[in-house]
């Protein structure tokens, strides 16, 4: 007969635990741990026979090390990936035995960008199976067909309707058997499979958990990459075990805008490449496509001769995009007064508000201030703090900044400008996008002109919004 063992197992880190209890002791969580139990058969190891499906016996033979010489390079396992955007996010190509979680909002197009993945991989030859866990099959060919599949004529592209793991598993294995060549599984999502060796529901931190490892580890075992869709919670962050996103190589963050046409794809984290990576694509009726000149995209529609508009110049990965920081600085009518930030930390918005206080002698705190990052976008880069000073000054003084300005520097608490890392590359798209003049850290060697640009050095967060606004003062003088 079955024995029932459990364990409790924080659902932000995997940490571990005979008991619940009600803080985390690994990450300082509380309330996290959620019961885990496990149903082992008397004389068996947990999860025996997944790889054949049988439940005779473990199948694995006993391990052996291996010569590093012995061990090829993923650098050349990778499978091409096309559009170029997807390819340059998972840096170069999918490497064969990786695992891969993408996550976004529900209805953000995650099907939609595998099922177009999906389909040009059987175009070249790559056997692709879709654990069709959310979706049925005839829903899956119709999207097929929407993006121009005809499945009468092309082969490669099979649809596994189960949502039990074990079921999963020795189709998969049975498959690597039949056809050992290239293949690409997407399970669609994790979220839904569950396993007989775990009493849970689907869905559950101890049921994604489970299922994600065993995932990973066919993957790894068979050489065959893996993509798992993954859930987000309210937060934005992705849902289940935080240890899930641990043991998997890339995950990738799948964002709208506002509720338009443009997706981004942001690598979060890639044991094969860069992280910070972004693709910029486009939804359409025959599903994502990449966006032509993508580093502007988010100046479109600016008019840029308003108070409050400032533009930077961001890098995320090894591309270069300019955002518009858009300010409303106005008088507040009630006790306290308001911070209401979008696109941006909040946090970082106050630490520069209190620095342009306290350094350029600007009256804020009487003030509600409103920022905003245009077109959807999010800084993360510290090089956008000059512009975030900037067109808080503007808006509070109701003097416009000049459109063709770029104001590129990381501003410290002690009112100082610092030079950011990579500043040519900025330099070099500003001025390919029709930018004429761009505000900067002071260097030790001073030119007048970078990249086509007009150069105006600041020592300081006064003296940077000072040269922000003299041509508007000059030319309305």
């Amino acid at each position: 007969m079955a024995k029932t063992s459990s364990l409790y197992v924080c659902g932000n880190c995997g940490q571990e635990e005979h008991r619940w209890l009600g803080q985390c002791p690994q990450c300082r969580e509380w309330n996290s741990f959620a019961e885990m139990k496990l149903a082992k058969a008397e004389g068996k190891g947990r999860g025996a026979g997944f790889r054949s499906g049988r439940s005779e016996g473990p199948t694995r033979e006993v391990v052996r090390p291996i010569p590093l010489r012995e061990i090829g390079s993923a650098r050349d396992e990778r499978l091409p990936v096309h559009p170029e955007e997807i390819s340059r996010v998972l840096g170069g190509g999918l490497v064969n035995g990786s695992v891969v979680l993408l996550g976004g909002e529900p209805g953000v197009g995650k099907s939609t960008l595998l099922t177009g993945l999906a389909l040009d991989w059987v175009r070249a030859g790559v056997r692709v199976i879709y654990v069709a866990g959310e979706e049925s099959p005839s829903q899956i060919r119709m999207r097929s067909e929407r993006l121009g599949f005809d499945p009468q004529k092309e082969e490669g592209f099979q649809i596994l309707n189960d949502v039990e793991l074990e079921q999963v598993i020795a189709a998969l294995y049975a498959d690597r058997e039949a056809h050992p060549g290239p293949c690409v599984v997407i399970a669609d999502s994790v979220q839904t499979l569950h396993s007989r060796e775990i009493d849970a529901f689907p869905g559950s931190v101890s049921q994604v958990r489970y299922c994600g490892g065993v995932l990973a580890d066919f993957a790894r075992t068979g050489g065959c990459p893996v993509f798992l869709v993954g859930h987000v919670t309210k937060s934005g962050d992705l849902a289940g075990p935080k240890v899930l996103e641990h043991m998997v190589d890339t995950v990738l963050a799948f964002e709208g805008t506002g509720g338009g046409a443009i997706r981004l794809v942001r690598a979060v984290k890639n044991r094969f490449g860069a992280t910070g990576e972004l693709a910029v694509m486009e939804m359409r009726g025959d599903g994502l496509v990449p966006v032509d000149e993508a580093g502007a995209l988010f100046l479109s529609g600016r008019r840029g001769d308003e108070p409050g508009s400032a533009v930077c110049a961001v890098r995320n990965g090894s591309r270069t995009f300019l955002i518009e920081v858009q300010a409303l600085v106005s008088p507040s009518h009630y006790g306290t007064a308001q911070r209401v930030v979008q696109g941006v930390d909040s946090k970082r918005v106050a630490l520069l508000a209190a620095i342009l206080e306290k350094r350029a002698g600007l009256d804020l705190a009487g003030c509600d201030l409103f920022v905003k990052v245009a077109g959807g976008a999010r800084l993360d880069d510290p090089a956008a703090d000059l512009a975030i000073c900037a067109a808080l000054a503007s808006s509070l003084r109701e003097i416009p900044i000049p459109a063709d300005t770029l104001l590129v520097g990381e501003v410290g608490l002690t009112g100082d400008v610092r030079d950011v890392a990579d500043r040519t590359s900025r330099l070099k798209e500003a001025a390919r996008l029709g930018f004429k003049r761009a505000v900067v850290a002071a260097a030790k060697t001073e030119r007048r002109t970078e990249q086509g640009l007009q150069l105006a050095a600041a020592a300081t967060v006064t003296e940077a919004v000072e040269l922000a606004l003299e041509r508007t003062r000059s030319s309305s003088g």
